[in-house]
C-alpha cells in the first residue's frame, strides 16, 4: 500500500480535477457548439453537427463524471490506513 498524500496535496488535486473536468465541459458545450457549423460532414447516417449535439456531449459528460469518480475513488483508497480509517 502507499503512503497517504498531505492533506494539502489532496485537496489540491482534488480541486484540479474539478478544474480540468469543469473546463472540458465548458469546451465540449461552448467550443464545439460554437463551430458546430462548420462540422458538417456525415457521421453514423446524420450531419456531425447534429450528432455532437444531440449525443456526443453527453458521452463526454459521462465520461468526465465517470473518469472523476474512478480516480477520486483510487484517491481515496490511498488515503485510508490498513484498518480502514482515514488518518489522524
Amino acid at each position: 500500500m502507499s503512503t497517504p498524500l498531505s492533506p494539502e496535496r489532496y485537496w489540491r488535486l482534488n480541486r484540479w480535477l474539478i478544474a480540468a473536468g469543469l473546463l472540458l465541459g465548458f469546451v465540449v458545450t461552448f467550443g464545439l457548439g460554437w463551430f458546430a457549423r462548420e462540422l458538417d460532414f456525415i457521421f453514423l447516417g446524420w450531419g456531425f453537427n447534429f450528432w455532437l449535439a444531440a449525443q456526443g456531449a453527453l458521452l463526454v459528460y459521462l465520461l468526465i463524471v465517470t473518469g472523476y469518480a474512478w480516480i477520486m475513488n483510487r484517491l481515496d483508497d490511498r488515503q485510508l490506513d490498513a484498518h480502514g480509517r482515514p488518518p489522524a
